[in-house]
């Protein structure tokens, strides 16, 4: 006769298995490859020609030809799912990420979080994680580091709730807090190659770019791409996961496509220097077509050479809203709205 168990399977962890100052370690390093850079653009319609181009990188001073700095971000954050989101019902925002040096191919990414803070829901049945996570190379540098937060279901809605503890994280990193990496120099910076003439000067705080393509999304290319970046969370490829049976598009999907969409208007923008704050608004699923726009909201100059960097806030929305209307009088994101990301960028004065 046949013996059932589950002791040896991985059910993840519950809201009430987190506790404030745990580390984890988290399992199976990740080899980047070439792979993972054609993959990318299958999915997504990137054409920065940073990482499009070992030629263009040379030239700006790069030895090695990076990835996308999001194929580094999706691979370390697939890494913390199993224990940090599996059993979540959303992710809900980021905050204090910084890209310390670009990934290329052949780098190893293993990660681990720290747990700095929890909070019950008011249902009782759910509860949101604060945890900072750390992705280091195999020479044990330090390539990103982030917080996010995600709401994860409760095994028993009877354990007694943690005592609150919300970390206080800044609203956004100062452009003195970037990491600019060694080599970067863009004073030879060929604007033909990478398809815009458009330098750091010609941005204005407080200008709003309407990127105007549209993408429709569908299930087997959202599903691909957390199977590639190893994200095992049920919501997004399991229909029984969730009540209305629908799966979830990973929000990393909506990111890297709405970066994508972003080359038209600031396609200079070669390199993601950090990632302030983002907000998944509302959920995302196939079938529906988002655009993309952004407004630049502050700029500075680098020490390196000929590099300017720009505070973008890069929004996705369901149809396209030639408004470009964030929130409503009552302060409540617009109807629409999928993604509000602030992040820096690295551009060419």
């Amino acid at each position: 006769m046949s013996k059932t168990t589950t002791g040896k399977t991985n059910a993840g962890n519950s809201f009430e298995d987190f506790t404030v100052g745990r580390v984890i370690e988290h399992a199976t390093p990740r080899t980047i490859t070439e792979g993972d850079r054609a993959l990318y653009r299958a999915l997504y319609p990137t054409r920065f020609a940073l990482p499009s181009s070992a030629e263009f990188a040379h030239s700006v001073g790069l030895e090695q030809h990076p990835v996308e700095e999001l194929i580094g971000f999706h691979i370390a954050f697939g890494k913390t799912v199993p224990d940090v989101s599996l059993n979540a019902v959303a992710n809900l925002g980021y905050a204090e990420c910084r890209f310390h040096q670009p990934v290329v191919p052949g780098d190893t990414l293993r990660t681990k979080s720290e747990v700095i803070g929890l909070k019950q829901n008011s249902n009782g049945k759910t509860g949101v994680v604060y945890v900072r996570s750390t992705a280091t190379n195999q020479r044990g540098e330090v390539a990103i580091d982030w917080c996010r937060w995600v709401m994860v279901n409760k095994r028993d809605e009877d354990a007694p709730a943690p005592e609150p503890f919300v970390p206080d994280l800044k609203p956004a990193l100062a452009a003195t807090d970037l990491k600019i990496p060694a080599g970067p120099d863009f004073t030879a910076y060929d604007e033909v190659a990478a398809g815009e003439k458009h330098r750091f000067g010609d941005y204005e705080v407080g200008e709003k770019i309407d990127h105007v393509d549209g993408v429709t999304l569908t299930d087997p290319e959202h599903m691909l791409a957390t199977r590639l970046w190893q994200n095992t969370a049920k919501v997004h490829f399991n229909t029984q996961a969730r009540p209305d049976g629908n799966r979830l598009i990973y929000g990393g999907h909506v990111i890297s496509m709405a970066r994508a969409l972003s080359f038209n208007g600031p396609a200079n923008a070669q390199l993601i220097a950090a990632i302030n704050a983002g907000a998944h608004v509302a959920p995302a699923y196939a079938d529906r077509t988002i655009y993309a726009r952004s407004e630049v909201l502050d700029k500075a100059e680098t020490d390196a050479p000929g590099v300017g960097a720009l505070r973008l806030r890069l929004v996705a929305t369901r149809g396209r809203d030639e408004s470009m209307t964030l929130r409503g009088e009552d302060g409540k994101y617009a109807d629409g709205v999928l993604l509000d990301l602030d992040y820096w960028v690295l551009i060419p004065i």
